[in-house]
């Protein structure tokens, strides 16, 4: 009888911890949750929300290889070939003496004799509304328009984040330029209802 009593106490006590483990990981893995996240209809959360970069040329950002051939050096072209790195603040406004929310650091390749078409990739770090981590996109860069970058990985409170980052220009003009951010971020396990970039 002592040993049944035995068995069962250390059965159940192995339940616990096994219970107390699977609950710790759901935690764990879901997304931090603030008034900015919504539910999508699909039982999925997202989070969207906007940053500006603010890139000043020869202090943020440098041409660390010269192009061979195409457009001329100028605010939005480089010639084809060019490889650019940055480490730009994100503010939360246009306004580059706006609270700054984070940084995007990274690097772009001219692809096009037009100058206008990059390949890039970046690492965002934010620190923002109750939010820390980074997110690290991949994509095509149009450098006087709307780019679209999908979401590769994230860290912190954006672990396991899928979605995309929109660049659209704002101020082209002069030594410093101006980019909106606009992140719009999905946790799996529903991947499949993520949105995508119209």
């Amino acid at each position: 009888m002592a040993t049944n009593t035995r068995s069962a106490s250390l059965l159940l006590c192995l339940i616990a911890i096994v219970l107390h483990f699977q609950l710790f990981s759901l935690a764990a893995a879901a997304p931090s949750r603030s008034n900015k996240t919504r539910d999508d209809g699909h039982g999925g959360r997202t989070l969207s929300f906007t940053l500006y970069q603010q890139e000043t040329i020869n202090k943020t950002a440098y041409m660390v290889v010269d192009g061979v051939a195409g457009a001329a050096v100028s605010q939005t072209t480089t010639p084809f070939g060019t490889v650019y790195v940055f480490r730009d603040n994100l503010t939360v406004h246009a306004d580059r003496a706006s609270p700054v929310a984070g940084v995007a650091e990274g690097t772009s390749i001219t692809t096009s004799l037009d100058g206008l078409l990059s390949l890039s990739l970046a690492k965002i770090t934010i620190h923002h509304r109750g939010h820390r981590g980074s997110v690290s996109i991949l994509g095509g860069t149009y450098n006087i328009g709307p780019s679209d970058y999908p979401v590769v990985g994230g860290t912190g409170d954006f672990a396991y984040a899928v979605g995309y980052v929109r660049s659209s220009p704002v101020d082209l003009r002069g030594s410093t330029v101006t980019y909106k951010f606009e992140l719009q971020l999905y946790w799996p396990p529903y991947a499949p209802y993520a949105p995508t970039p119209q």
